[in-house]
């Protein structure tokens, strides 16, 4: 009998570490860094906001569990959609549009708004190490391409794809999709270039 308390136990707190997250992922994308915060955490779930501090020990923490979390995923849809692109070019706007495209999800909103925020030195590390995952899906198609520096150029290409997206979750005069096209655009001309 203990080993099935223990279990549920275990199950109970994974639950509510699960819920804490998805409520930080709906105030960073509702409110930005600001409105994520321990007393509206504990409102949105339900918790004493001393439960909370049982699961997080700062807002750092909710934001590295955070990353940890939704960064792998993201990198995952960003890979599948190359894997499906046929040749170096094809798999650079795959990479392009797909980051573009989970502008919308909730998850990458909250990671943009991490992202801008004030964060320790643990948090932005993560940030950090994420984001070079994710240049590095891109350095060998651009080594493909036959840039003498890909892994500069894939950071420079990064660099493109991140002001589309804050021009996005900014609501730019310009609709998304325009957005979206001119990165393409100005990411295939540059790596020709």
């Amino acid at each position: 009998m203990p080993r099935i308390r223990a279990a549920s136990v275990a199950e109970h707190r994974s639950m509510q570490r699960a819920a804490l997250l998805d409520a930080a992922r709906s105030l960073l994308s509702e409110g930005g860094t600001e409105a994520l915060t321990f007393p509206a955490l504990a409102e949105r779930t339900g918790l004493a906001r001393s439960s909370v501090y049982e699961y997080f020990r700062s807002r750092a923490a909710v934001v590295e569990e955070l990353c940890a979390v939704d960064f792998p995923v993201w990198a995952a849809e960003v890979e599948a959609a190359m894997a499906l692109a046929d040749g170096a070019e094809a798999k650079l706007e795959a990479y392009v549009r797909k980051q573009l495209e989970l502008v919308g999800d909730r998850r990458h909103r909250a990671v943009v708004a991490i992202s801008a925020s004030e964060l320790d030195a643990g948090a932005r590390e993560k940030i950090r190490a994420a984001h070079g995952g994710l240049i590095a899906m891109i350095v060998e198609a651009l080594g493909d391409l036959g840039h003498d520096q890909p892994r500069l150029a894939a950071m420079l290409l990064q660099g493109v794809v991140d002001a589309a997206v804050r021009r996005i979750e900014l609501g730019a005069a310009e609709h998304p999709d325009t957005i979206t096209e001119a990165a393409v655009s100005m990411a295939l001309r540059g790596v020709r270039g």
